[in-house]
Parts: C-alpha cells; sequence; structure tokens
C-alpha cells in the first residue's frame, strides 16, 4: 500500500528536464537594458550642445580655461563686468582699508565751575577762529572785578598820601626840623604803599581774566562736532567721577579740511609701508573719488592681540565728499629703496 502511493508520488525522469531557452532570454533582456542605461548615463559633450545647458562645474572649467561666456556676448554685459572690478592703481604694493578720521578733536571745557548762560551753535554748524560758542554766568566774576577796581583805587590814594608824606617830612629833615628816623619810616611806608598798589594791580588783572574765561571762543575754523551741554547746566574743569556728575566739557569741535585714514595694518603688510610714503584715498561711498595722501604716522607699538600696527594716512585737498567715521580703501605706492 505504501509501495503503491510512493510510486504514484515519484516525478517521471522525462518531466525533470526543463527547457533551458526562457531562462536564457531573460537574462539577455537584462543585460541588454542594462547596457542601454549606462550609455545614455554616460555624460558627453554633445548632450550639453543638444541641451544649451552647462552644470557649474563645466562653467567654472571653460572660465578657467579663458574661453568666452555666453552671458557676456553682448558689450552691455561685457561694460557690466568691466565696470564691477575696480581699476588697480600703478605701482600700487598694497591696498588696505581703514576709516576717515579728524586729526584732531577738540573738547572745549571750562576753566572753573560754573552754570551755562548761553550757547550759540548746535551740531553741524560751522565757526570761525575766535567766534563766540558758549557763554558762563559771570554775575559772580563782574562782582570780584568791581572789588578789586575799588581796591585799586585805595590802594593808589595810598600811595599818593604816603607820597605826600615823604615829600613833608623829606623837607623838615633837611631843616632839621624832623629826625632821620621818621624821614626813614615815611619813606618805608611809600614802599609798603606801592607794593599794595602793585598787588592790587595784579588782583585787578586776575578779576578781569576770570571774567573774560566766562566767555567761550573757538580755538579753530572748523565744525561742532558735538553739542555735550545744555543752557543752565553746571559745568566743571574735571570730574568728579560717578556717571551722574556736571559735564566737563561743552562742545567739540574739528576742521573738516584736516583728515586722515585710520588704518590697523597686519603685521605682515608692515615691510611695505614706511613715512611718506604717497598713497591713493578712495572712500567707500564715493569709490570714483580719489585723494593724493601720505603716510603720516606709524604707531610705535602693535596690538599683541590683533597683531596689527595702526597707521595714519593724512589726505592732501579734502573735500565735503570726505565724511569721518566713514570707511576709505587706501593704495599704497611703491617705490625702489634708493628713492625712499
Amino acid at each position: 500500500m505504501n509501495e503503491e502511493k510512493l510510486q504514484h508520488l515519484r516525478i517521471a525522469s522525462d518531466q525533470k528536464r526543463r527547457a533551458g531557452a526562457p531562462i536564457w532570454t531573460i537574462v539577455l533582456g537584462i543585460a541588454a537594458i542594462t547596457g542601454v542605461a549606462i550609455f545614455f548615463a554616460i555624460p558627453r559633450a554633445s548632450d550639453s550642445v543638444r541641451s544649451g545647458l552647462k552644470s557649474n562645474r563645466e562653467l567654472a572649467r571653460t572660465s578657467d580655461k579663458g574661453a568666452p561666456d555666453s552671458n557676456l556676448g553682448t558689450p552691455a554685459a561685457q561694460g557690466s563686468a568691466m565696470a564691477s572690478q575696480p581699476a588697480k592703481i600703478e605701482g600700487s604694493v598694497l591696498t588696505a582699508s581703514g576709516y576717515i578720521v579728524n586729526r584732531e578733536r577738540i573738547e572745549l571745557s571750562p576753566r572753573f565751575m560754573g552754570v551755562v548762560k548761553w550757547i550759540g551753535v548746535k551740531k553741524g554748524d560751522s565757526v570761525t577762529n575766535g567766534q563766540v560758542v558758549v557763554l558762563l554766568d559771570d554775575a559772580e566774576y563782574k562782582a570780584r572785578l568791581k572789588e578789586s577796581e575799588g581796591r585799586l583805587a585805595y590802594a593808589k590814594a595810598g600811595l599818593s598820601k604816603a607820597e605826600l608824606d615823604y615829600d613833608r617830612v623829606a623837607k623838615l629833615a633837611l631843616e632839621k626840623v624832623e629826625s632821620k628816623q621818621a624821614e626813614d619810616d615815611v619813606r618805608v611806608r611809600v614802599e609798603s604803599a606801592r607794593a599794595s598798589l602793585l598787588e592790587s594791580q595784579g588782583q585787578n588783572e586776575l578779576a578781569k581774566t576770570f571774567l573774560d574765561w566766562t566767555v567761550i571762543r573757538s580755538p579753530i575754523d572748523g565744525v561742532v562736532l558735538e553739542k555735550l551741554v545744555d543752557p543752565n547746566e553746571l559745568v566743571v574743569p574735571q570730574s568728579f567721577g560717578g556717571t551722574r556728575g556736571p559735564s566737563t566739557a561743552l562742545i567739540a569741535l574739528a576742521d573738516p579740511k584736516d583728515l586722515q585714514v585710520e588704518i590697523d595694518l597686519n603685521e605682515s603688510d608692515l615691510s611695505k609701508i614706511f613715512l611718506n610714503q604717497v598713497c591713493k584715498v578712495s572712500p567707500e561711498a564715493y569709490p570714483q573719488k580719489g585723494y593724493e595722501g601720505y603716510v603720516a604716522e606709524i604707531a610705535p607699538e602693535a596690538s599683541r592681540q590683533k597683531g596689527t600696527l595702526q597707521l595714519k594716512v593724512q589726505i592732501r585737498n579734502s573735500d565735503r565728499f570726505l565724511t569721518p567715521e566713514l570707511s576709505a580703501k587706501v593704495d599704497f605706492i611703491g617705490v625702489s629703496n634708493e628713492q625712499r
């Protein structure tokens, strides 16, 4: 019974082999499809020509080789590209950027404690040398001047009386009416009166000086950079400390025509710089403008933290296009060692 079942389940030998043709057909079909895909996946130069597009890598390679770019074919595009590239200054050995600054910033301060009575300028105003810009309260110093004038008049009167007494006693001494000692005493009083007069004259001059100091004048022809106080505000010649103390300055002035470019130069470029070196200055706000200049100052000490050395380039013939605290580009013109 079991053998009949096994015979029934056994596969005949002629049925074990299958035809091999369908399997090889499938394998060859897959290989053909793979080959076609690889053929179209490989990039070729003709592909970019047919599509009209280039990859960024191909564009960079073409630009490096000097091939003309299709985007720069028109004159307008070529002019735009040339304008974007600044012209190099002939003879320039170094280009650095810095900030335009005033060569001198003057802050006017009072010579004594006082109260601001009047301010005649504001930020941005032009001033001339000797122009009155601030008035301090002068009531106290006018009173001191009158007091000194009274003492001066009293000293003059005392000298006149001492001189009259001396003349009288001197005549009597010649006539042997007065003694020599009396004559000497009167002579001493005359000298003392002259000394008192000299002292009174000095006090009077001091009172006039203090009164004159209540009038603040501009020491230069320039521009008001900043107004630091207001009327009725207390000012002092030096700070008492703290953040709420009285002001120590009245206004800040500078000459707008006396400008420099302040540059923090990298230490690796110091060998290219020397004093009085000719420079070309171009403000970043007006790159088409150019100004003559020269290296006016090289700091005697470098900054260890930054690894830089500060230098200042003096600008010749500055005009209204140069504004302090704006940036500027400086080209340093090199010369031979024999010309240094």
